[in-house]
């Protein structure tokens, strides 16, 4: 018996899979946790140059009138009418009296010392290393950094899941999470910090994608899909857990070791998950594989054959791949995989960049990081909704669409409306958090689709590299308000996510739909996609290659 038969027989999402689903969906809570952690811990509140020693300058606002008039002497002003972040008037302190008048001509200079507003942060890793002013770009790289390592942890843990087991790759995965995690709240510069980073994010891609792939490779082809929308759900509630311990831990390293704590909790009872029968029974072990198919058919109430596995069973899948660079040799296939290509780095960009722009919108950080998780929970329900109705590319385009424009308009408030209309950029930013996770969510199962069999799995990793990079850029185009001052700069990183959006979901029209089309085989399959006229019964036997093909459909987020 063929395993695909021993699924059909326990059935595609038995009681049985939904116990193992639901338990290995707990590390998209801590990944979230860890990820987006950066929106509190690297935040930069607001700061001017701190006094000379004599002053006792210890606070932002100063404590009395006399320390009013010397900050207000020797801090220069911002055309927001804030007190400058990095320049200081070279005055004479000792000659100031109630009746001088503010230098405004003297000349300004760099600081190297700070005070720091703690209305709401008591401190985060910035304002602890002053890492400000010229050095603000620092943040991008942190941010970045932990991109690379998740884009190096899903190929290093891939390998090593194949090698050695998915739930040897897991258990190492959650021991390195919470070494690193931990470490991180103990970085004393900013290189250490930075290592941490990589690591948390090499750790939490190799942790999320071997305990994906364990219960991807028990559950039936039919549940996939929706499969892969609740487990974005279960991210969604790490991203409010964060927002409520950051709400009540408002300084960084307490905050780093809270989030560090359920991952102890996942570790002390994850001994408890077992290894995945397929990738026992490729590496010849089919006792053990057969010892969990069998509680697997008690707990569903089902009863399997005496005999479970034959020659055809234990035979390698000798099925023809072709390289994926065949794609390429096709004018259409061309263009629709480097539309692919484009719509994966665009999405994934903009995701994460709307998540890491959140403490640059203005207004309380806490409840802009609430709403837009909000709006993100919204957009997955909306998919489990709208997916099968609406069609993959009509779902996809007005995702990419609404979110880009939204982002777009937030040019005109910024620069027309004075400050009480802040709301309004908060707004519009949401409505492109909806659309990016909407989007991001649908990219997945499109492009799946899309891709003939032959090539599904190098075609989605060849996707997965483009997601990669734009996660990497998109700490650089968050930040580009703090590099660009003025109201402009506030509008700017929304202006770039915006545009890129547009772009790219106006080419995604140019991809045929796939909503209930037969999934192409083989290249020349792909190439009749769009082609032909009426809609043919949507093919569930997926093959092997294409049963592996959930590893990739979510590790681009997680």
């Amino acid at each position: 018996m063929k395993f695909n038969n021993i699924i059909e027989i326990l059935g595609d999402f038995g009681k049985y899979q939904k116990r193992l689903y639901y338990l290995l969906c707990l590390p998209a809570v801590t990944n979230a946790l860890l990820t987006l952690i950066s929106v509190f811990t690297l935040a930069i509140p607001d700061h001017r140059c701190r006094l000379s020693q004599p002053y006792n300058d210890t606070s932002y606002q100063p404590r009395d009138a006399f320390q009013q008039l010397y900050v207000n002497h020797s801090i220069p002003r911002d055309t927001d009418g804030k007190w400058s972040s990095c320049k200081r008037y070279d005055v004479n302190l000792t000659q100031i009296t109630e009746r001088s008048l503010v230098h405004v001509n003297a000349t300004q200079e760099d600081c190297n010392s700070w005070v720091y507003d703690t209305s709401v942060f008591i401190d985060t890793f910035m304002t602890e290393q002053n890492i400000v002013c010229q050095y603000t770009i620092y943040r991008s790289h942190a941010n970045m950094i932990m991109m690379a390592g998740r884009f190096v942890g899903s190929l290093g843990f891939g390998v090593f899941a194949d090698l050695l087991g998915r739930k040897v790759a897991l258990m190492v995965g959650l021991v390195l999470q919470i070494a690193v995690s931990f470490a991180t709240a103990f970085a004393p510069n900013f290189t250490v910090f930075m290592v941490c980073r990589f690591f948390v994010g090499f750790a939490s891609s190799g942790t999320f994608m071997s305990g994906f792939v364990i219960v991807m490779e028990l559950v039936g082809p039919s549940k996939r899909s929706r499969s892969g929308v609740v487990m974005m759900l279960f991210w969604c509630i790490g991203l409010f857990l964060l927002g409520l311990l950051a709400y009540f831990i408002r300084d960084w390293s307490n905050l780093q070791l809270a989030v560090s704590i359920p991952i102890v909790f996942l570790l002390s009872f994850y001994w408890i998950v077992p290894e995945s029968p397929r990738w026992l029974i490729s590496k010849g072990k089919t006792k053990k594989a057969e010892k969990i198919l069998r509680k697997a058919a008690e707990v569903n109430k089902v009863k399997l054959p005496v005999n479970l596995f034959d020659e055809a069973t234990l035979s390698k899948d000798k099925g023809g791949q072709t390289k994926v660079w065949q794609m390429f040799t096709s004018p259409i296939l061309l263009i629709r995989t480097l539309i692919i290509f484009l719509n994966w780095m665009v999405v994934s960009m903009v995701y994460y960049g709307l998540g890491l722009n959140v403490g640059n919108l203005g207004g309380d950080i806490y409840l802009n990081f609430t709403a837009a998780n909000i709006v993100e929970t919204a957009a997955y329900v909306l998919c489990l909704i709208l997916l099968d109705r609406w069609g993959r590319k009509a779902l996809h385009c007005t995702s990419m669409l609404l979110g880009g424009i939204a982002c777009i308009l937030t040019i005109f408030p910024v620069l027309y409306l004075d400050e009480s209309s802040e709301w309004i950029v908060i707004t519009l930013s949401m409505i492109g958090k909806l659309g990016a996770s909407a989007a991001f969510t649908v990219i997945y199962i499109f492009s799946a689709e899309l891709y003939p069999t032959v090539v599904r799995n190098s075609a989605l990793g060849a996707s997965s590299l483009f997601a990669r990079i734009g996660g990497m850029v998109s700490p650089y185009v968050a930040d580009l308000g703090k590099l660009v001052t003025g109201d402009f700069g506030t509008a700017l990183p929304l202006l770039v996510f915006g545009g890129a959006s547009v772009a790219a979901g106006l080419l995604s029209l140019l991809l045929p739909e796939t909503l209930n089309q037969t999934l192409p085989e083989t290249i020349e399959d792909a190439k009749q996609i769009g082609r032909k006229s009426g809609k043919t019964k949507y093919r569930v036997n997926l093959t092997q290659s294409e049963e592996q093909q959930g590893k990739y459909e979510l590790k681009e987020k997680f």
